[in-house]
């Protein structure tokens, strides 16, 4: 109590001061007063101490589990050795892959998917079963050619239907120059076959390992400027569909879904056959020449015109470029006559030259 008197007394000289010395700047407030102070601090004192022992274990546990998670994570990564390369990682052992999972890798190399549902039909009606089979189930189903694009667009872990085993030419049309083939035809073998007929195809690619479903569904091409590519070689075509069961598409028929449907990129459906417009068998003269970017920009327009077949084959980290100029042989000339003025030696010494200094440089 006597505390008290004295901090009142106190507290009235003290501004008694400041009224009489206005111009002094404001003084810090006075401490709160022991009374309140004491009762802070028994209030304080009264609550339950805040537990250390509890933030320790959830920090401990923390930890366990972060160290667990690096354990597993790289057992799952740690590479294969050699001989486990077709097995997968189980915790504490290694285990074979089921039988019947099949590795599927497009032609490049470059792409690479394992998929259990890997079907090949042997004919339209197998086809026609798959197809309502994985509709009815719900399951997806990826139509794969030869895989010969590079981005493996083909490639699916869902399944994947295949007709490499429908390869057969159906029907040939000499007067009209047509054929009809199932889809998992591949190109070359096409040609081999209609090449007793005196027919071939108008246009393909330098690669002729693809199936025509495939060549097809990608709108693949050849070179030259005025041939069509190859979905437009096409006059009609047998559609394999989920919905609509196996419906067959022309210009006359469904015009509007033919246009679509011949590069529907496996999307509408499992292409079963097709009709192709073909052309007379030619012998072609091929001639290869070494080029420069320049010169080809300022000469691109007059080379396409001038040849039925323009190919350029660009030689990276170089002003290289090789081109390759493919025409029909003259029907009253005849195949050129001709001897090589350099030796095969001489001819690819060039190329060994190109070849050692893009070693050395790059």
């Amino acid at each position: 109590m006597f505390r008290s008197l004295s901090l009142k007394r106190s507290f009235k000289t003290h501004l008694k001061t400041l009224i009489h010395c206005p111009q002094h700047p404001p003084p810090p407030p006075p401490p709160p007063p022991v009374l309140f102070s004491s009762i802070r601090a028994l209030s304080t004192a009264s609550s339950p101490p805040s537990s250390s022992s509890d933030s320790e274990l959830r920090k401990y546990l923390g930890y366990t589990a972060l160290l667990a998670f690096c354990g597993v994570a790289t057992y799952y990564s740690f590479p294969f050795s050699e001989n486990a390369k077709h097995k997968k990682a189980q915790l504490f052992r290694y285990a074979p892959l089921p039988e019947d999972l099949h590795t599927v890798s497009n032609w490049s190399g470059t792409h690479e998917v394992q998929t259990r549902h890997f079907h090949q039909p042997e004919n339209l009606k197998q086809l026609e079963e798959l197809v309502k089979e994985s509709n009815e189930k719900r399951v997806k189903l990826r139509p794969v050619g030869s895989g010969l694009s590079p981005n493996g667009i083909g490639l699916a872990r869902g399944g994947m239907v295949n007709l490499a085993l429908m390869d057969k030419v159906l029907e040939v049309d000499k007067e009209k120059k047509r054929v009809r083939v199932q889809a998992g035809i591949r190109v070359q073998q096409l040609v081999d076959e209609i090449k007793d007929y005196g027919l071939t195809l108008q246009n393909f690619a330098s690669i002729r390992e693809q199936q025509i479903g495939g060549i097809l569904q990608v709108g693949a091409h050849g070179t030259g400027a005025k041939l069509p590519p190859i979905d437009e070689q096409i006059i009609c075509m047998k559609l394999v569909t989920p919905a609509k069961g196996t419906i067959e598409l022309s210009k006359e028929k469904d015009p509007e879904l033919f246009y679509l449907a011949r590069c529907g990129l496996g999307g509408l459906g499992v292409v079963a056959e097709v009709t192709i417009q073909c052309v007379e068998r030619q012998e072609l003269v091929e001639h290869t020449t070494v080029s420069n970017l320049k010169d080809l920009k300022k000469n691109h327009k007059k080379m396409l015109s001038e040849n039925k077949h323009v190919k350029y084959l660009y030689i990276p980290y170089t002003d290289t470029v090789v081109v390759v100029t493919c025409n029909p042989v003259s029907k009253w000339r005849g195949p050129p006559k001709f001897k090589p003025k350099h030796t095969t030696d001489e001819a690819m010494q060039d190329i060994r030259e190109l070849y050692k200094e893009s070693l050395k440089k790059y």
